[in-house]
C-alpha cells in the first residue's frame, strides 16, 4: 500500500512524496540446539511484501506474505521495530518498513529456508562448542583495533575502541548478549561486512565471516535476535519454541541457543523450578543413553498469562 503526503518545497511550495509500507517476518525456531530463521529467496532474503489495500490489518498482509513465500502459518507475532531511513526508496518516494518477530516450534523435516540464525552472525554464538567461540578474539577485535586505528583524531580513536570494547567485551569487559544490533552496526561501520561495500557486493579478504542478506534484512534479523535476547530475560516467551512436553535438558538448550552462551546446569534448574514455570507430566524420555530424564510441561497459569512473572537467566560460566 502507497500513499502520498504533502512535504514543504522550494519557495513554501508543497511536494507530493509517495509512501509505501514493506511488512518483513523474522520467524524465530529452535531445532535441537540451532536457532533458526525463515528465509526466502535462498536465504537472501526474509519472507515480506508490501502492504495493500486488500489486506484487513499489517498482521494480515504479513501472515499473506509469508504463506505466499514460505507456506509456513504465524503463531506468535509482534511487531518488532520500523525502518524509515532515508535510503529505502521506491520510484518517486520511500518505502517505510514495518518489522515482526514471530516465535514458533522447530519445523519437522528438512527445509533449507531455515537458516541457522549464526550462519549470519557467528560472532554472536559464544557457546563453548561453537565455532564463533573464539571468532572475536581471534578476528573481529584484532581488525576493529586496525580499524580504531585508523582514525583522523585521538577522539575519534578513543570512541571508536570505546565502542569496540563495549559491544564485543574487549578488555576484560563483560558481554552482553542483547547488543546484537550495536555490534552489527559497528562491523557495518568499519567496513568489516560485505554491506558495508553495496547491494552487489560479495564476502572480500576485508570481512569477518557471516553470510550476507539482500538490502538490510540482515540488520533486520539482527533487531529481532536482539529483542528474543532481551525478552527471555524477563518473560518467558521460550515456551512459544517448546513441544508440549520436554526434558529441563532440552529448555536448557534452547535457552541457551538464543542467548549464544552457556548457563550453569544447577542455577538453571533451580531458577526454573523455583518460579513454578514448569510442572512434571510423568512421563520419562530416554533418547539420551543414560538414565531417562522426567518430562515438563509449562503450566496452565503460564500459558494462560504468557508468563506474569519473570525468568532472568543464570550467570554464564
Amino acid at each position: 500500500m502507497a500513499g502520498t503526503r504533502g512535504l514543504p518545497g522550494q519557495n513554501g511550495a508543497v511536494t507530493s512524496e509517495r509512501v509505501g509500507a514493506e511488512l518483513v517476518a523474522v520467524l524465530t525456531a529452535v531445532s535441537d540446539g540451532t536457532p533458526l530463521v525463515l528465509t526466502a529467496d535462498d536465504g537472501r532474503r526474509l519472507p515480506s511484501g508490501p502492504l495493500r489495500t486488500e489486506h484487513r490489518s499489517m498482521q494480515a498482509g504479513l501472515q499473506a506474505w509469508v504463506e505466499q513465500q514460505t507456506g509456513h502459518s504465524l503463531g506468535y507475532v509482534e511487531q518488532l521495530y520500523t525502518f524509515a531511513d532515508p535510503d529505502r526508496s521506491l520510484a518517486g518516494g520511500r518505502v517505510v518498513s514495518v518489522s515482526y518477530l514471530g516465535l514458533t516450534r522447530a519445523p519437522g523435516g528438512a527445509d533449507d529456508r531455515w537458516r541457522d540464525w549464526y550462519a549470519f552472525f557467528p560472532w554472536e554464538d559464544r557457546r563453548p562448542s561453537s565455532p564463533g567461540a573464539t571468532l572475536v578474539e581471534d578476528l573481529v577485535a584484532p581488525r576493529l583495533a586496525d580499524w580504531a586505528g585508523m582514525a583522523s583524531t585521538r577522539e575519534e580513536r578513543e570512541r571508536r575502541e570505546l565502542r569496540a570494547g563495549v559491544c564485543f567485551a574487549v578488555d576484560g569487559r563483560p558481554w552482553s548478549p542483547e547488543l546484537v544490533l550495536q555490534r552489527y552496526e559497528l562491523l557495518y561501520e568499519a567496513g568489516l561486512i560485505p554491506e558495508a561495500d553495496g547491494d552487489d557486493a560479495g564476502p572480500g579478504p576485508a570481512h569477518v565471516p557471516g553470510e550476507r542478506m539482500a538490502g538490510d534484512h540482515r540488520r533486520i534479523v539482527s533487531t529481532g535476535l536482539a529483542r528474543l535476547r532481551a525478552k527471555i530475560q524477563y518473560h518467558p516467551v521460550v515456551f512459544e519454541l517448546m513441544p508440549d512436553a520436554f526434558t529441563l535438558g532440552q529448555l536448557q538448550a534452547t535457552v541457551e541457543a538464543i542467548a549464544g552462551q552457556a548457563v550453569h546446569k544447577q542455577n538453571f534448574r533451580r531458577l526454573v523450578t523455583q518460579q513454578d514455570l514448569v510442572e512434571p507430566t510423568g512421563a520419562t524420555h530416554s533418547d539420551t543413553g543414560g538414565r531417562p530424564a522426567r518430562l515438563y510441561r509449562f503450566r496452565r497459569e503460564v500459558l494462560d498469562e504468557r508468563g506474569v512473572a519473570g525468568t532472568k537467566l543464570p550467570r554464564t560460566r
